[in-house]
């Protein structure tokens, strides 16, 4: 897709099928940026994205193309007007019905200065290989040609013994070819230590010195490697595969009593769809009609169906168990509750952990100082001890392909990558490796109240009347005061008045008192719906009426005031129940030597008996301002979480180490917090605190294992204890072993306490 940026320049987006790891994308990367008239060069390797803006003038697409394409990947133009998010394995006719527009910070995942190899593909990366068994991809059909020519010089061997050696000269240089071709594309690019540079060197040298068997075999093993790997990049992205599959392609458009089908993407807000029993809900919405068991599992990872009814909100993707239901669509497709997960997952690609830029680092002159101790390997033994040569080649060969830091480079975004996946199954979202290792190193959570330790739905309790005011005069007022407001208190007070059948008073020029209460003109008046303290320190509230207030906030409830100018009118009581789980969540907080305190901006009273029930530590009263100075104050004592839902909680979302959205949130939470829980279970904060220690466990453990293999077959090569095969197997072995480690995240379970 191109699509006019500013003049003379060209915004432009393809699907790059075939990389599979983050040296890949360092490769696409440094070839299309050194193209002129080429910047703003985004990758996102899960999302398989290449999107960069172009001087058409100076460069065309399809010199853009084809120098993806010499590289080894496959190269398609995305769809005009759509963005899909396609994932290795998934035909491109599975993304029809949902697209997903990309966020602008999309697939920035920086990259720059990652002087890894990057990965050979042996034949230039086909979408046509999506969903295709390994043996029917091209890597998997450059495996099976190799294994078999490696298996013909062997047979030949034991029937001409004086021609073998020549079979595996033609195995090894018909196996090598394409390796070359890629390794002379990308060194005409500017690359030139990569894998394949090296490989084809290790290969040619290996025939100089007469070792054609080993310069076969290492061939192969190569191949077989570079298999392994593909396959357990697409199985660490099934995770993220299965949401985009989630909502369904099509949806029953109701208008006027008539229902038809239509594309789901082609929904709009407002529109009626009628969902039936067993069907997936093809958008986020409200039900207009009906009640029935609403299975979440698919989007959250809920395994108990939740009744729903009018008024309450529904996923997409969801299931709808029991009975017929109208839903009005209040999102549009790009917006809905799959596409902004999945926005979230391709936007973590940006945001790489600390560990994974320093071994970008790292890896800048790791490379050419492997390749300058394996080019004095082979020089300094014959010219300063007259040692053979054949020896020494060979074993600085050997030390080129051991060098490779293949494994090391895969360590961390292999690990980041599972993390992601298994958290997105279990409704806990983190943007990148960045905050996965901020979270690993959490030792304080601080949690706002209402909406978050609460339901966030409070109910009116309490109606208290001053003077001659009735009950309906007091809800009147509060109602025509609080008309128009999204707040749960304002909301409990609109659905208390018209559950007692009373109509709000006309109401105008209302307007917020933060951290106080509304005020409005209500009939001819001012009126005001605001705090005991506010309202007794503006004539709204009398002793006796503050002595009552207090009462109540004893009892744990939240009580406000109504009245006009001097003239009290009442108190109205309210009580917003704890989450049944948020106790538990404290405690296993503890449990992991982690401090938990509330923030809130409730009265001290209130907030103390919601505390105590908690074994928690609180602060009340609080302003926005309050908020971001208290974090402000934690940071300082170590890595802070905080756990908000609303927009008084962005400034200390962004404010803190990791800042957590409940999924119910406002979409100003969602967008400023650093990862999201969409199950609302507070007991899921704990649980992604464990996911973040056990990802940072597993990148050290493959950190081990890279380093260690290598720091062994380096010295055991030198000796001249290991060859060429083995020190392939020492690179690719080390490639699958960090892989298959990484993806024992899949099935990691940070619900279950350790």
């Amino acid at each position: 897709m191109t699509i006019t940026n500013e003049p003379g320049m060209t915004l432009c987006d393809w699907t790059v099928s075939g990389m599979d790891c983050a040296s890949c994308a360092t490769k696409v990367r440094g070839a299309v940026s050194r193209l002129p008239g080429v910047r703003d060069v985004e990758i996102g390797i899960m999302s398989e994205r290449l999107r960069l803006t172009v001087d058409e003038r100076l460069t065309d697409t399809d010199k853009i193309e084809k120098t993806v394409r010499a590289l080894g990947y496959g190269i398609q133009t995305r769809a005009p007007g759509k963005k899909d998010f396609v994932i290795p394995g998934s035909a491109p006719e599975s993304h029809q019905g949902h697209s997903h527009d990309a966020h602008p910070a999309v697939a920035k995942a920086d990259h720059s200065g990652h002087g890894s190899p990057g990965h050979v593909h042996d034949d230039p990366a086909d979408p046509a290989d999506r969903g295709k068994a390994w043996y029917q991809t091209g890597k998997g059909r450059l495996v099976i040609l190799t294994g078999l020519l490696l298996a013909a010089a062997w047979a030949m061997e034991l029937i001409a013994p004086q021609i073998g050696s020549w079979a595996f000269v033609a195995a090894c240089l018909i196996g090598v070819a394409p390796v070359a071709r890629r390794a002379f594309a990308a060194a005409r690019l500017g690359q030139i230590f990569t894998i394949e540079g090296l490989m084809t060197i290790a290969a040619l040298g290996a025939l100089f010195i007469n070792a054609a068997e080993e310069a076969a075999l290492v061939v192969f093993l190569f191949a077989v490697g570079e298999v392994l790997e593909g396959v357990a990049a697409g199985k660490a992205r099934d995770g993220i595969r299965a949401l985009a599959n989630l909502v369904p392609k099509t949806a029953l458009l109701e208008v006027d009593g008539v229902t038809r089908e239509v594309a789901a993407s082609s929904l709009t807000i407002g529109q009626t769809v009628l969902v039936r029993p067993g069907d997936r809900i093809p958008a986020d919405g409200e039900i207009s009609d009906g009640t029935s068991g609403i299975d979440e599992s698919p989007v959250t990872g809920e395994s108990i169906p939740r009744t729903r009814g009018p008024g309450e909100n529904v996923f997409a993707g969801s299931i709808n168990t029991e009975a017929v239901l109208r839903v009005t669509v209040t999102k549009a497709a790009e917006d809905n509750t799959i596409s902004r997960i999945i926005r979230l997952v391709e936007e973590a690609e940006e945001a790489r952990a600390p560990t994974e830029r320093f071994i970008d680092r790292f890896s800048r002159w790791y490379m050419p100082a492997i390749v300058a101790v394996s080019a004095l390997v082979i020089v300094l033994p014959p010219l300063m001890f007259g040692q053979s040569w054949d020896t020494w080649i060979y074993r600085g060969l050997a030390l080129l392909l051991i060098g490779c830091p293949c494994a090391l480079v895969i360590s961390v975004p292999a690990s980041i990558a599972s993390s992601l996946s298994t958290g997105a199954r279990r409704g806990m979202l983190m943007k990148g490796g960045a905050v996965i290792e901020a979270a690993a190193k959490v030792s304080h959570v601080a949690f706002d109240k209402t909406g978050t330790l609460t339901h966030g739905r409070p109910q009116v309790t309490d109606l208290v009347t001053f003077g001659t005011t009735t009950e309906a005069q007091l809800l009147e007022v509060a109602a025509g005061v609080e008309s128009g407001s999204s707040h749960p208190l304002a909301v409990a007070i609109l659905d208390r008045a018209k559950t007692a059948g009373v109509t709000p008073l006309p109401a105008r020029d209302a307007r917020a008192l933060t951290g106080r209460g509304v005020e409005a003109t209500v009939g001819d008046a001012l009126a005001w719906v605001s705090s005991p303290r506010h309202a007794s320190e503006n004539d709204g509230l009398d002793g006796r009426g503050l002595r009552q207030a207090t009462i109540f906030e004893d009892e744990g409830k939240t009580a406000v005031a109504v009245y006009r100018k001097g003239v009290p009118l009442g108190l109205i009581a309210m009580r917003d129940e704890l989450r049944p789980d948020a106790a538990e969540a404290v405690r296993q907080l503890a449990e992991m030597g982690i401090s938990s305190i509330m923030l809130t901006g409730d009265n001290p009273r209130t907030a103390a008996a919601i505390a105590e029930g908690l074994n928690i530590r609180f602060e009340a009263e609080m302003m926005p301002e309050d908020k971001l100075a208290a974090i402000r104050d934690m940071n300082a004592q170590g890595g802070v979480m905080m756990i908000g839902d609303g927009i008084n909680d962005a400034p200390a979302l962004k404010q803190a180490s990791i800042g957590v959205a409940m999924g119910s949130g406002t979409d100003v939470a969602l967008e400023t917090a650093d990862a999201a829980i969409l199950r609302d279970r507070v007991t899921d904060i704990p649980a992604q605190i464990r996911l973040a220690q056990a990802t940072m466990a597993n990148i050290r453990q493959n950190v081990s294992i890279a380093l260690g293999l290598k720091a062994i077959f380096l010295v055991t090569t030198v000796l001249g204890m290991t060859g060429l095969w083995i020190a392939i197997l020492a690179d690719t072995g080390a490639t699958v072993l960090v892989t298959l480690n990484a993806l024992r995240l899949l099935r990691y379970n940070p619900e279950q306490k350790r």
